[in-house]
Order: structure tokens, then C-alpha cells, then sequence
């Protein structure tokens, strides 16, 4: 028997919206501020990880692809990286390239640094992306310095995300995803 689709199960084009639009013009990646603060929000406020549960629309893109288009090997997730070293360690890189991010904007910012109009996959490989943005004078340089390295995080974060959903469970970013690791431990405290 076919279950009824809810709101929250269209999601996932919430996701893809969101690669889609950075692609096109950079500046639409302030929308991943949404993200970024919604599931943190719903821990504080809701004492739970409903965010992470049934409104994430990136663990519903994964279920999609992996699941429904068979993208996925269903293999078990291992376990070193369902252990708590290998979370809080993923959470601290994580935190610590976000930092750097805002660091990097903050530079840009004081005019130290001039914009760099790129977009670094896997915190690693700049990929040139000029075509995203043509510059203003509406829109200081350092709004579009911060949108290139939020854009950075979460398409190497979705990248990650596809790598794991192919090599394992669809929903195996879950496991370690940064925010998932912060709502988690911030409802543990507040038990």
C-alpha cells in the first residue's frame, strides 16, 4: 500500500534548487544560511533532531537517489565512521574550514585580500568560477567572498554526501554530517 506524500517529502528539491541557483549566480548561496541554522534552532527550541529526521532536504535527496534511482550499494555504513572519534573529528575539520571561511571573508572585508572567485571542491580543488558572478555596486565584495566559500562547504559536503550514499547506506552522510553531530549533542545537553 502506497503511503500518502507529505510536505516535508518534497524537500529534496529544496536541495537541489539550492546547487542549482550557486551554479548560476553565487549569490544564492546565502540560502544555505537556512541550513545551516534551522536544524540548530529545531535542537535548542524542539529538544530534537526533527530537523535532521524528517525535514533535511539533502538526507531526502540521498534517500532519492540512492533508494529510488538505485544509486546506492546498500552496503552497512562501517563502523569508524559511525564512531564518536570519527564524528567530533569530521565536526572539528568541519568547524575549522567554516572558520576559515569567515576568516578568509573577514579579509576581504577590511581590504586585506581581494575577492577570490572561486569555489574550492574538497577543500582542496579551486574550481574556476567566474561565470557565477559579474560584481555590482550593490553588493560589497565581501557578501560574494562569503557566498564562494559557503557555496565551497556545501557542495563538498553534498559531494561527500553522494561519494558515501554510492559506497554504502543512501543516508550514510547522516551518520556524520556536521549539523546532525551538533543537534545531536546539543540535545544530549539538554537532557
Amino acid at each position: 500500500m502506497k503511503t500518502k506524500k507529505k510536505w516535508n517529502d518534497w524537500l529534496w528539491i529544496w536541495s537541489a534548487l539550492y546547487l542549482s541557483l550557486g551554479f548560476f549566480n553565487i549569490m544564492f548561496a546565502w540560502l544555505g544560511l537556512i541550513c545551516f541554522i534551522t536544524p540548530l534552532l529545531v535542537a535548542i527550541f524542539g529538544k530534537s533532531k526533527a530537523y535532521c529526521n524528517s525535514y533535511c532536504g539533502r538526507s531526502q535527496l540521498f534517500n532519492l537517489l540512492g533508494n529510488k534511482l538505485h544509486l546506492s550499494r546498500n552496503k552497512p555504513t562501517p563502523k569508524w565512521v559511525r564512531s564518536k572519534w570519527w564524528r567530533y573529528g569530521f565536526l572539528t575539520f568541519f568547524m575549522t574550514m567554516f572558520l576559515n571561511m569567515l576568516y578568509v571573508t573577514f579579509l576581504v572585508f577590511n581590504g586585506t585580500n581581494g575577492l577570490k572567485q572561486a569555489v574550492k571542491l574538497l577543500w582542496t580543488f579551486k574550481l574556476p568560477w567566474q561565470f557565477a558572478y559579474h560584481g555590482t555596486p550593490f553588493i560589497a565584495e565581501w557578501t560574494a567572498q562569503f557566498a564562494f566559500g559557503f557555496y565551497s562547504i556545501m557542495l563538498t559536503s553534498t559531494v561527500l554526501g553522494i561519494i558515501t550514499m554510492i559506497l554504502f547506506k543512501p543516508r550514510s552522510w547522516c551518520v556524520y554530517c556536521p549539523m546532525g553531530t551538533m543537534t545531536q549533542t546539543i540535545c544530549r545537553i539538554q537532557k
